[in-house]
């Protein structure tokens, strides 16, 4: 068995344990893959293209669907349209995904204790895919993506598909986020969320049921 820490950890969080048999819900970008270099040189070559503000479009698109982003920053554009303009720039600018480190371990550790586990993000079918395979990770079982769903994150849509597909009733799950918006999409599907602080401060976070400093801690808190 790895060893896990439950270390580096803020807010209210429940005791190491609670979680145990509970169905994990993993957010993808952040907390099992390194995606951030691919995301900004994407959406940096979209919105160049389009001939919006860079910096408003990398300040406004953490745990937003693409559709999402373009409905927010280009109501012009039509965002059916978009979104697999901006996921075709961020597959071409791919060769920086890599695995956070011990997510791969995690999810084996978590196949051999019979644990069930899927993927809840707000990229679509083709950019999860091939992120997954980038970072040498394990394939989940379940995968429910942006093209699954009408509305993303931050409502529960997403979150509450995963856990119907997996079989599994809400409370009985627990998710894994990074963005303040999966956060409250977790919550707002009557899960409890660790909430990891890899790419957002950890007093964003903190109306998570529990945050973490990193995936090792909150592996610590799931086995």
């Amino acid at each position: 068995m790895a060893p896990w820490s439950a270390e580096r950890r803020w807010g209210r969080g429940r005791d190491v344990g609670d979680y145990d048999g509970m169905t994990v819900l993993f957010d993808l970008d952040g907390v099992l893959v390194d995606s951030a270099e691919s995301i900004r040189a994407g959406l940096t070559a979209w919105a160049v293209e389009r001939g919006l503000d860079v910096d408003a479009v990398l300040a406004h698109h953490h745990g937003r669907t693409d559709a999402d982003l373009v409905r927010l920053l280009a109501p012009h554009l039509d965002p059916a349209a978009e979104a697999p303009r901006i996921e075709a720039h961020e597959a071409a600018a791919g060769d920086g995904v890599r695995a956070v480190p011990g997510a791969r371990e995690l999810l084996v550790e978590l196949d051999g204790r019979g644990r069930s586990w899927a993927v809840v993000t707000s990229g679509g079918d083709r950019i999860a895919n091939s992120r997954i395979e980038a970072a040498g990770l394990p394939l989940p079982r379940v995968l429910v993506t942006a093209d699954d769903v009408d509305e993303g994150k931050p409502r529960p849509g997403p979150y509450l598909l995963g856990a119907e597909r997996m079989g599994a009733a809400p409370e009985r799950c627990v998710v894994v986020e990074d963005a303040a918006s999966g956060v409250r999409a977790g919550l707002d599907a009557g899960m409890p969320v660790i909430a990891v602080a890899s790419t957002t401060g950890p007093g964003d976070l903190a109306h998570a049921t529990t945050v973490v400093g990193d995936l090792e801690a909150a592996a610590g808190l799931l086995l």
